[in-house]
């Protein structure tokens, strides 16, 4: 059907819960975007006195770098720490209830991502931030890869594996389409080394980050086994690099005095760059 979801939002819900109690042993990516954006957040000099975290499968600890005097944290799944669990696309909020809203690694599996981001910018106020980090581009492109060559391989065609993701270079033509003053952003690169496909597979179970896909094929055996050969033969010195690209993005709620945004997809400037011009 032309308006089915590409992801199911329960199953990613019941994986969020799997991963929960061992999360913290694998939580690295999250706290490297947690990080990212607290430096940021620090850069704009002025303080934020009603934030909204929306986060990923955990709860993260914001320091106090904004003198924020009241913080409401919502998350997607229900076995999270929060104030209330909901929908990224269907914020309960009243429109203009924040000054700054945090999102880390919540964005990577939104059914609507253009809808959530004009939902973020309802519940921003005027001259109120944005700032998010999460997974997207070319991120587990040896994966894909190798999962696409073995099916291939086996059985002559190739199934749904692994999720689409969001380009950075669209990242920024998002903002802008959701009504966002001066959209920016940014890409990050990370490189894991995996001495098998096996040892990225248990990462991505315990981090809940496997495929939610709504229309998914079962991974037969032999694929699999194949597919692990051939990560195997990628090894430098015993393991394989693995890349994850992390895009990190902002945008201002218009506001007086701000210049006019340029059109969708326009934007050149660094997020770093945009966060000092506010200071």
């Amino acid at each position: 059907m032309a308006d089915a979801q590409p992801f199911d939002a329960a199953l990613r819900r019941r994986r969020h819960a799997r991963a929960a109690p061992g999360f913290a042993e694998v939580d690295f990516l999250h706290r490297l975007m947690a990080d990212e954006l607290h430096e940021r957040i620090a850069m704009v000099a002025r303080s934020f006195e009603s934030v909204l975290d929306l986060g990923g499968p955990v709860s993260l600890s914001w320091p106090p770098v904004t003198a924020q005097r009241h913080l409401v944290t919502a998350k997607l799944s229900p076995v999270a720490k929060a104030d209330l669990v909901c929908d990224e696309q269907y914020l309960p909020f009243a429109d203009a209830s924040f000054d700054l809203v945090v999102s880390a690694g919540a964005l990577t599996t939104v059914n609507d991502l253009p809808g959530a981001l004009a939902g973020i910018r309802r519940v921003l106020r005027p001259d109120g931030l944005f700032l998010a980090s999460f997974v997207g581009g070319m991120s587990l492109v040896e994966l894909r890869a190798c999962l696409l060559e073995a099916e291939a391989a086996i059985t002559g065609g190739a199934g749904s594996h692994t999720a689409p993701m969001v380009e950075a270079s669209a990242a920024a033509g998002l903002l802008g389409r959701a009504g966002f003053a001066m959209p920016v952003a940014d890409v990050e690169r990370v490189q894991l080394r995996y001495a098998s496909l096996f040892g990225l597979l248990d990462d991505l179970t315990a981090m809940g980050a496997r495929s939610v896909l709504a229309r998914r094929r079962p991974l037969r055996r032999d694929v699999l086994m194949e597919a692990a050969r051939r990560f195997a033969a990628m090894a430098d010195g015993g393991k394989t690099a693995v890349t994850v690209e992390i895009i990190h993005m902002a945008g201002w709620a218009p506001g007086p005095g701000q210049p006019v945004p340029k059109a969708p997809g326009s934007a050149t400037t660094s997020l770093a760059a945009a966060l000092q011009r506010r200071v």
